[in-house]
This record gives C-alpha cells, sequence and structure tokens, in this order.
C-alpha cells in the first residue's frame, strides 16, 4: 500500500516571528545609522552600523530566497546565532560610547536606537537558539539509514 505523505508547507520568512525580529533588527540598526550620519558623529558609529545594517540585509535576502535550503553546506543557523551575539556586543559599545558623552541630540538619539537594536539582536539570538533546541537537525533532518522510501 502506497501511503500518501502531504507536504507540510512552511510559512513564508516575511511572516514568521523570526522573520519580523530580524527586520525589526534592520530598521533599527539603519535609523540609528541614520541617526549618526546626520548627526555627523565619530566615523566608527557609522561604519560599524552600516557594516551591520548590510549584514542583517544579506541575511534577510538569504532567508527570503530560501537559499539557506540550497546551500546546505553551510550551517546557517550557527552563523546567524554568531553574527547576532557579534552584532549585539558591537551595538552595545556603540550605544554606550554615543550616550556616555554629551554630544549633540541626534548622537544620543542614534545610540538610543543602537541600544534598542541590540536588544533585538539578543532576542534574534535567543529565538534561533531556542529553534535549534527543540529541532536541533533543522531544516537539515536527514532520513534515518532503516527507513523505506
Amino acid at each position: 500500500m502506497d501511503t500518501v505523505q502531504l507536504k507540510i508547507k512552511h510559512r513564508p520568512f516575511c511572516f514568521s516571528v523570526k522573520g519580523h525580529v530580524k527586520m525589526l533588527r534592520l530598521a533599527l540598526t539603519a535609523a540609528s545609522m541614520t541617526f549618526f550620519i546626520i548627526a555627523q558623529a565619530p566615523e566608527p558609529y557609522i561604519v560599524i552600523t552600516g557594516f551591520e545594517v548590510t549584514v542583517i540585509f544579506f541575511f534577510i535576502i538569504l532567508y527570503i530566497l530560501r537559499l539557506d535550503r540550497l546551500m546546505k553546506w553551510l550551517f546557517w543557523p550557527l552563523l546567524d546565532i554568531i553574527n547576532s551575539l557579534v552584532t549585539t556586543v558591537f551595538m552595545l559599545i556603540v550605544a554606550v560610547l554615543a550616550l556616555i558623552p554629551e554630544t549633540t541630540t541626534l548622537t544620543v538619539v542614534g545610540g538610543v536606537f543602537a541600544l534598542v537594536a541590540a536588544v533585538c539582536c539578543l532576542a534574534d539570538g535567543a529565538l534561533i537558539y531556542r529553534k535549534l533546541l527543540f529541532n536541533p537537525s533543522g531544516p537539515y533532518q536527514k532520513k534515518p539509514v532503516h527507513e523505506k522510501k
């Protein structure tokens, strides 16, 4: 007897919680970078936030186009967790450095956005880590050897 297996439809990345958090992260980091550019803040603030905007944008494109499923030779969730943790550290440093000295109002606003972006980075990393704990093999689940086709 042949059994009919239904293919589970995957929720598009844009409508998932992970997608919302990652897009919020992108918006907050881009807003922080914009405020730093307008305020003519020190260049490291602009460079670090600009780099993070680029990396987050590429991760969003990767997940929207489902390239993580195409390139199985790289374990994307681990790279995403590492990126979230590194981004959290960098954004915390930028936020603290922007908020400590008495500078222009726009630099302070950019620092506040960077601080909120750091919290979103931490939440993003926690979401991915939780997904790995509940489903360690993730989308790369292999069938057991003894299972027949």
